[in-house]
């Protein structure tokens, strides 16, 4: 990844942790669990940080929760321990882990706030995933919310709530109304950005905590880019 210094144990942004869960923001580049590319994972780099934080000798646990796509940013949860790695994927699957999109688009949606409703279909060898208006075979609905954050000189910037949690289901659907998000090639951005980031970041991310329940709120901070700067401006 060109200009883009990807997470290691020493530069790990961990931005919540206790006995059970560990959040981290992710840097553009990269990618949550292992794939065919062989690139270390992050999940990896993970373990090394609590292995060396708490000399723990052998093997340390964690488990998956959630992903975010390899050029998104922001916020992913891990769990620590057998023990709640079920209770959060319960909380994900009950949608009782409310999570919030940021995303700097080039054309201006038509209305300021909306709700979009798809049937998105994924091509495994392009991995893409195509939005379609109306149920087509094999296509599974995608929901989600927006709204207008702010007017930027050259772009916008609008929040997003899912409902449902389809494959580069933000991508898809923005592209889908017109407004693919800065950078995004594949979803019809007219040129990538010099990092092969894309301008989609989990903002916010709030939950119940699964053992001491108690309510967790966590707010990612921005990637460092003169754009995403002008957001909180």
């Amino acid at each position: 990844m060109a200009d883009k210094i990807l997470s290691n144990k020493s530069n790990l942004q961990v931005l919540f942790e206790d006995n059970h869960i560990i959040v981290i923001n992710k840097r553009a580049g990269d990618i949550v669990q292992g794939d065919k590319t062989g690139d270390k994972p992050l999940s990896d780099v993970v373990k090394e940080y609590i292995k060396d934080k708490y000399n723990k000798p052998g093997n340390v646990y964690l488990g998956t929760v959630h992903r975010l796509d390899r050029p998104t940013t922001g916020l992913v949860i891990f769990a620590k321990t057998s023990k709640v790695l079920p209770r959060l994927n319960a909380l994900f699957v009950s949608k009782d882990i409310n999570k919030t999109y940021w995303a700097i688009v080039k054309n201006e949606p038509n209305k300021k706030s909306d709700t979009l409703i798809n049937w998105l279909k994924k091509n495994t060898k392009n991995n893409k995933s195509t939005a379609y208006n109306k149920e087509i075979k094999d296509s599974k609905k995608a929901i989600l919310h927006y709204k207008l954050l702010k007017t930027l000189d050259n772009y916008f910037l609008l929040e997003i709530n899912l409902e449902t949690g389809r494959h580069h289901q933000i991508r898809s659907q923005l592209s889908n109304i017109g407004s693919p998000i800065k950078g995004d090639l594949k979803y019809g951005f007219d040129r990538s950005n010099k990092d092969a980031s894309i301008h989609l970041h989990a903002r916010y991310i709030s939950f119940i905590h699964p053992v001491k329940k108690e309510p967790i709120t966590i707010t990612a901070p921005l990637p460092k880019d003169p754009i995403w700067d002008a957001c909180t401006s």
